[in-house]
């Protein structure tokens, strides 16, 4: 059972209010996936994120292949940190930190992923040929967005196996 680490640090230069009532609100996920992953919020009317929180998905991560997901929002610490976790979904395990410390001149967002894929040696092989460069991109995508959207930023990238 191997478990997959992903760190991404991104410096945003906005208030930590600002940051949080972005990233906190569930819907704006529509905003930082790329458009490829045809990312659809199935859940209506989601209010401001909760611990308990329900939220499904469609998701096509890779041509002709949309799945479900659906996440549970398990930990929310206003204005500090909040936890999703896959319930249902492509991963064996998906389980997504998301921190925010406020710095001088603006934010430090930082996002610490575990997961870990199904189906064995296939699923190794698959990661290692596809899944984590994927995933790397997203990020990559998050943060050219949101530098479009806020100003200039700085993102680290660090992946442990």
């Amino acid at each position: 059972m191997k478990l997959h680490e992903q760190r991404y640090t991104q410096f945003l230069p906005i208030s930590l209010d600002e940051a949080w009532d972005f990233f906190s609100a569930p819907q704006n996920l529509n905003e930082i996936t790329p458009d490829e992953m045809k990312f659809e919020i199935l859940t209506k009317e989601i209010p401001r994120m909760y611990p308990g929180q329900i939220i499904q998905y469609n998701v096509t991560p890779f041509p002709f292949f949309k799945t479900g997901w659906v996440t549970e929002i398990t930990h929310v610490l206003d204005k500090r940190y909040f936890v999703d976790e896959q319930r249902f979904g492509p991963y064996a395990m998906w389980h997504h930190q998301h921190h925010f410390e406020e710095q001088k001149g603006g934010v430090l967002m930082t996002d610490i992923l575990h997961y870990r894929v199904p189906l064995g040696i296939v699923g190794k092989l698959v990661n290692a040929l596809f899944i984590q460069r994927k995933v790397k991109g997203i990020f990559e995508y998050r943060f050219k967005l949101l530098e479009n959207k806020f100003g200039n930023t700085a993102l680290t990238v660090n992946e442990r196996e």
